[in-house]
């Protein structure tokens, strides 16, 4: 730019921008110094303190309830309402209730957490009409507590801890760039089998440690105890007998077994995704023949086109099948009011409005 007289700038949305005063040369004066962008440039944004950032700083902090998964809200009142009304049952029936016992509050939630996880050591034994039909609703009412509900939160719990496994192996990558989100979409399943296999080997570590200190049982004993317990076994001849052994199962019994059934889900699913896998590749390596694309020619005008092809190696892949894509060209035709083979905004407006 000129220093004196210089043509009209082309670029607008000027910026002023105090500068020094030079010390020679052209434009000698203390005007100010106007800074020229681009229109297709960013607009730099000016550190003003708008309304809904006051408002941030003057809330009152969130309590740590606020912050919690909703769904873990529910699962939490769901499992307290459950374990208060089966303590307070079988509390009441405690005299008919035969056994190995402690403290009536805590063998109460401990026979709770036994039969719902369907364990039943056999250290704690129903022998009274009562006891038994409670030990009945009890334990079917459990099993659907973790089916439904825990078994979610866990996964819940897992996907969150996906994200911080593959920020540790590709720590140069941000962490919600769009390789990093494709990765997790492709690698769900075997993330998850990792994820839950590390919690197995530390859930079956800790307990057989905890067995052999706490409880003074043989190593080969503890480790038995613990692949009887997770896996709901539960011979029986070693369980958890002292009060500290008890409080430790409640919450340990209750997470090993749910962690085993999500482990040997995610294995399932992974070796169905890797046969679909296989499958998807075969279909798109093999040799295409003349009457591959005589089953892809849906209209039967003798030449395939673009959809028809994507069709015909969907349901090749078994995507799709036949009942699909009739359901979809049922609904189709039921949209196509002038009968032409296209659809139109008016198409759907007569359509629609019948």
């Amino acid at each position: 730019m000129a220093c004196e007289g210089g043509k009209e700038p082309l670029l607008t949305e000027q910026h002023e921008v105090q500068v020094p005063k030079p010390q020679d040369g052209c434009m000698g004066s203390t005007k100010s110094k106007k800074l020229r962008r681009c229109r297709s440039a960013p607009m730099v944004e000016e550190p003003v303190l708008q309304e809904s950032n006051l408002n941030q700083f003057l809330e009152a902090p969130k309590s740590i309830f606020d912050q919690v998964n909703p769904h873990f809200q529910r699962v939490a009142t769901y499992l307290l309402i459950y374990l208060s009304i089966s303590t307070v049952c079988f509390y009441l029936v405690r005299n008919e209730i035969s056994g190995e016992k402690t403290y009536g509050i805590l063998d109460s939630i401990y026979f709770c957490i036994v039969t719902m996880t369907t364990v039943g050591y056999g250290d704690l034994i129903p022998n009274s009409t009562a006891t038994k039909l409670l030990a009945c609703a009890f334990v079917f009412s459990g099993m659907v507590l973790v089916g439904f509900f825990l078994s979610r939160a866990a996964d819940c719990l897992v996907e969150n801890q996906e994200v911080l496994l593959i920020k540790a192996i590709h720590l140069h990558r941000e962490a919600n760039s769009m390789e990093t989100l494709k990765e997790m979409e492709t690698n769900r399943v075997r993330y998850r089998c990792i994820i839950f296999s590390i919690l197995m080997v530390v859930l079956i570590a800790s307990g057989t440690i905890f067995l052999t200190t706490v409880e003074h049982m043989a190593l080969v004993d503890a480790f038995y105890c613990v692949c009887s317990t997770i896996t709901t076994l539960g011979y029986g001849d070693k369980s958890f007998s002292t009060p500290a052994g008890r409080i430790f199962a409640i919450f340990w019994i209750l997470t090993s077994t749910i962690c085993l059934a999500q482990l040997l889900f995610a294995f399932a699913e992974l070796y169905t995704e890797n046969r679909q896998r296989s499958l998807v590749k075969w279909v798109l390596t093999r040799r295409t023949t003349a009457a591959d694309l005589e089953a892809a020619d849906l209209d039967d005008d003798g030449v395939v086109g673009a959809a028809e092809f994507c069709i015909y190696k969907l349901k090749e892949m078994g995507k799709i099948n036949q009942e699909d894509i009739s359901l979809i060209m049922a609904q189709f035709k039921s949209l196509d009011y002038d009968e032409s083979g296209t659809l139109s905004p008016s198409d759907i407006l007569l359509a629609q409005s019948k």
